[in-house]
């Protein structure tokens, strides 16, 4: 009653809604007084739309009302068909409650069915029990005669007749050793053959890298019998889950060793390629090295090409091979890193280790791309192997160095004592052979550092650089020797001039070798780390040059000795030709000074300038002659100018070269010869107070000495020339080079000079 009010109150509801709507389209279709005309059209459209609704949903009612009868009836059926398995299932249960008894009066029958079962597997099997001898005989003749395949199959089909007699004995009486030895023994010769098979397939295996270019098919049938023992062996380990019985000899896993076989052969093949030792050969470990190369990437390449088209693709023979060879080579290089290795033989295995091992030469070989990837390879040796070789390397080779550039210095020195002049270069300057010798073996082993890393090219220019600068120290000592050993006995050696003028010249050699070996094996960024040991070695080697100059001068100045004490004496001034003597002898030495390079050169001529002023000026003021009247002191005043232009002229020739003003210290010469020259006492303070402001290192006893030179000064001038002098101070000239400076005067004080 409540539910019929309920749906007809939604049915009128839905009246209304309806009405409303239809009220609403209308009043949109009728918005305008033309559309008046055509309110029969629009009745007409909405009646055909209604009509159409109308039938559709007739239809719909119509399939919904078809499905609820098909569905009443399928149901129906259902439960007439749960009814009759309802029945069915009493009725079976009702017939195996009445069997009970019927089953275990079978039993019998069961253990008959049973026993006929196993008598009929043996008499299937008899022919096969009776002729085990004849096919081991045929089996133990195939294998002999390398037909492997079918040695193979008659070992299956013995294996076979075995394992199914035991399988059946187990699953009749499991406890039954006694039957089951028995059968075991009666194929006993079946093992036998199984492992003398086993035997022949391995030793295929071992020379599967001759044999798959000679007899591709001989290893494709080992292959295959490899492949057959496997699929046994899982045959047998998934009967084995529901019968327990597992056949003797099995799993035999031939697969796993064949793998094991291949791995051994490898280590083996790498490890027998040593055919050297260092006793009988230095370069055994190159020769090992370079047969390791060949044999591998020989081996590689025909297993990429030919082995593995012999074996099925998820063996992945290529990919196992190469990781074989990649584990014993990293062992084999294990074992060598271990050795007492020594410098040379360090080098070339890490050389052969970390460059030829990845290069084209070896694993990034093109045949082998692109299985081979160099990218994915793992390192032969660890990163703390290779530090412990470097490391004993760098030792090895400093100890090397150092014993090699002493041993080149002794040679050298050897050198210096000879009878015969050194060597001359292209442009005919002085050398000896050691700077090529010591930059040559710098040169070689960074040349091989590089080969193996620019860490170590790095280190071993730095080491380099710090044993040249322990040498040197060596090479100044030396020179210093050398130079004393002559001083001692100026006759010997015979070419010490030559000698002595090739050491100052090897110094320019090695400062240009230095700068020429950093600019070639050092970067940019690695310069300024290094660059300090450069000034260090430019100072040492400028001071064997600069104390070689010196020698060669003291040499000169020995044999000018002589001439230089006449200078300022009677004898000069009654005509002497020290001057010219000293000229001629000084030019003679700088004819064989020519050797000499450049840059030294040019100081050594500066220096002996200045040398024969000092020694010019130092005659003078050791008060040798006192001239007695203005015509001596012309006389003698008007001598000096014309020496000082001799002077002049000789080194004006000699730094002609050099572009260098060599006027300034013979102009010195000449402003003492005026002060002597002076007729007028009257201006003697003016001269000698522009000598002292000219040369600010002129000393009062200087002063004093060349007064007493002139022999004329009263005791009251040279008093006021002194005092006068010291009230006034000059102002020095920052330009200015000391001349008077070293000059000393004899011992005679002031006081003694006035008197």
């Amino acid at each position: 009653m409540c539910r019929d009010s309920a749906s007809l109150l939604t049915m009128k509801e839905t009246d209304r809604e309806a009405v409303a709507t239809a009220v609403q389209r209308v009043a949109g279709m009728l918005q305008r007084p033309d559309q008046l005309d055509k309110v029969e059209q629009y009745r007409r459209r909405e009646a055909r739309k209604k009509a159409s609704v109308e039938a559709r949903m007739k239809a719909a009612i119509q399939s919904q009302l078809d499905g609820v009868r098909t569905g009443l009836s399928q149901l129906h059926n259902a439960l007439n068909d749960v009814k009759h398995i309802q029945q069915s299932l009493a009725d079976v249960s009702k017939d195996w409650r009445q069997s009970i008894n019927t089953i275990e009066s079978l039993k019998d029958v069961k253990d008959a069915v049973v026993q006929h079962s196993q008598l009929a597997a043996a008499v299937e099997n008899l022919k096969n029990i009776f002729s085990v001898p004849e096919i081991v005989r045929e089996t133990q003749d195939l294998i002999e005669q390398g037909a492997l395949l079918q040695a193979h199959r008659k070992l299956m089909d013995l294996e076979c007749s075995r394992d199914g007699l035991m399988c059946e004995q187990y699953r009749m009486d499991s406890g039954n050793t006694r039957d089951m030895t028995l059968i075991h023994g009666y194929f006993g010769s079946t093992q036998g053959l199984s492992d003398e098979l086993a035997k022949q397939l391995w030793m295929v295996l071992q020379r599967s890298l001759v044999t798959v270019r000679r007899d591709p098919t001989l290893l494709v049938s080992v292959v295959r019998i490899i492949e057959r023992e496997e699929k046994i062996d899982r045959r047998i380990l998934d009967r084995k889950k529901q019968t327990g019985f597992v056949p003797p000899g099995r799993p035999k896993n031939w697969k796993e060793k064949m793998f094991a076989i291949l791995d051994r052969t490898v280590t083996t093949r790498i490890e027998g390629t040593q055919a050297d030792t260092r006793e009988s050969d230095k370069m055994w470990l190159v020769r090992h090295l370079e047969i390791i190369r060949k044999y591998v990437l020989d081996d590689l390449i025909i297993a990429k090409n030919l082995m593995v088209q012999c074996f099925p693709p998820h063996y992945e023979i290529f990919k196992n091979l190469l990781s074989m060879y990649h584990q014993a080579l990293s062992t084999r290089m294990q074992d060598l890193a271990s050795e007492d290795l020594e410098a040379n033989e360090i080098v070339s295995l890490l050389t052969w280790v970390l460059n030829t091992y990845t290069s084209t030469e070896m694993m990034g070989n093109v045949e082998l791309a692109p299985e081979v990837e160099v990218s994915a390879l793992e390192p032969l040796l660890s990163p703390n192997v290779i530090s412990k070789l470097l490391d004993k390397y760098m030792s090895t080779l400093t100890f090397n160095i150092i014993a090699w550039l002493r041993k080149a210095l002794e040679t050298d020195k050897k050198d210096w004592n000879k009878e015969t002049e050194p060597e001359a270069d292209q442009d005919g300057y002085y050398q000896t052979t050691l700077p090529a010798i010591v930059f040559q073996m710098f040169e070689q082993n960074l040349q091989v550092a590089a080969q193996i890393s620019e860490d170590l090219k790095t280190k071993v220019l730095v080491l380099c650089l710090q044993q040249m600068n322990s040498f040197l120290s060596r090479y100044k000592d030396e020179a210093q020797l050398y130079k004393e050993d002559h001083l001692r006995n100026r006759q010997h050696p015979h070419c010490y001039v030559q000698y002595m003028i090739a050491i100052i010249n090897n110094c320019q050699t090695f400062k240009e070798s230095i700068v020429s070996l950093k600019r070639k094996y050092l970067k940019t960024e690695a310069e300024e780390s290094l660059c300090l040991s450069q000034p260090t070695m430019d100072g040492i080697l400028d001071t064997i040059a600069k104390e070689g100059c010196g020698s060669l001068l003291e040499e000169v100045f020995l044999d000018l000795e002589q001439h230089l004490n006449e200078l300022m004496t009677k004898k000069w001034l009654l005509g002497s030709n020290a001057v010219d003597i000293i000229c001629v002898t000084v030019e003679d030495y700088f004819n064989d000074f020519a050797k000499i390079k450049k840059p030294y050169k040019k100081r050594m001529t500066a220096e002996a300038h200045r040398r024969v002023v000092v020694e010019y000026l130092r005659a003078v003021m050791q008060k040798r002659i006192s001239f007695r009247n203005a015509e001596e002191r012309k006389e003698g005043a008007e001598k000096m100018v014309r020496e000082a232009e001799q002077l002049r002229f000789l080194f004006r020739k000699l730094a002609s070269g050099f572009g260098e003003d060599a006027d300034g210290h013979c102009d010195t010469i000449v402003a003492v010869a005026e002060v002597i020259k002076l007729t007028d006492p009257s201006l003697l303070y003016l001269e000698v107070s522009t000598l002292v402001s000219k040369y600010p290192d002129i000393r009062d006893d200087h002063i004093g000495a060349l007064l007493a030179v002139r022999g004329d000064a009263s005791r009251d001038m040279k008093q006021t020339i002194m005092e006068t002098l010291e009230q006034g101070p000059t102002q020095e000239n920052p330009n200015y080079v000391p001349i008077f400076k070293e000059i000393v005067v004899p011992s005679l004080n002031v006081a003694k000079l006035l008197k």
